[in-house]
């Protein structure tokens, strides 16, 4: 293997594809449990696979989006979406299987955000608000497809979780930690405050004026 394999650009796309195909897989599992047919599942896995990443796009100016350049995008939600309904009678815990492949697509999306935002030559504020946005939009549009209220909304450690993450990031940076390994950490990061968040059932306050 060629010593520049992983490029920058490379690891950004396998990133990519690394969030695509959780949140296909959350985004179907929500929809087969709440009895979605065929093309219902495949609708919703592409809305939480790529809708985060459409709104930047077009918050950025970046013409044409991502995935009509890249018809791979597409393909892999689809062969995802449409393997999971084959073999979905293996999940039988799909709360957690939904918020397991939740967390590797905020995770994944939050990096791709970021970095693209960063690419575009925007200050680290604003690129912070793009990796948000990449990992949480898709997952809203598909709760609200499906009845749900958005995990987002509900006091979840999921917005800070990417945050977190991003200051990580530019903390490393700031030291000159090399990029490629900045990348991994801030993934790692996220993931893994999502997770302690959902094992120890952390959650943000409430905040309500005092009578």
């Amino acid at each position: 293997m060629p010593d520049n394999f992983f490029t920058p650009d490379i690891l950004l796309y396998l990133f990519d594809m690394m969030g695509v195909i959780a949140c296909a897989i959350a985004g179907t599992l929500l929809a087969q449990h709440k009895g979605f047919d065929i093309s219902g599942c495949i609708l919703v896995s592409m809305a939480n696979a790529i809708g985060g990443g459409t709104l930047r796009d077009m918050a950025l100016d970046r013409h044409p989006l991502f995935w009509m350049t890249d018809l791979n995008y597409v393909i892999v939600i689809t062969i995802t979406s449409l393997i999971l309904q084959i073999f979905f009678h293996l999940y039988h815990k799909i709360d957690t299987a939904v918020k397991i492949f939740d967390a590797v697509g905020l995770a994944a999306f939050s990096v791709i955000g970021f970095k693209v935002a960063l690419a575009q030559g925007t200050s680290p504020l604003i690129a912070i608000m793009m990796g948000v946005w990449t990992a949480i939009i898709g997952g809203m549009i598909r709760d609200i497809i499906c009845n749900e209220i958005p995990l987002v909304l509900q006091r979840e450690i999921y917005i800070t979780a990417s945050v977190i993450g991003a200051l990580v990031y530019l903390l490393l940076d700031y030291f000159g930690i090399y990029t490629g390994l900045n990348d991994f950490i801030m993934l790692g990061v996220i993931f893994m405050v999502r997770i302690l968040a959902l094992r120890f059932d952390w959650h943000l306050p409430s905040i309500r004026l005092v009578k």
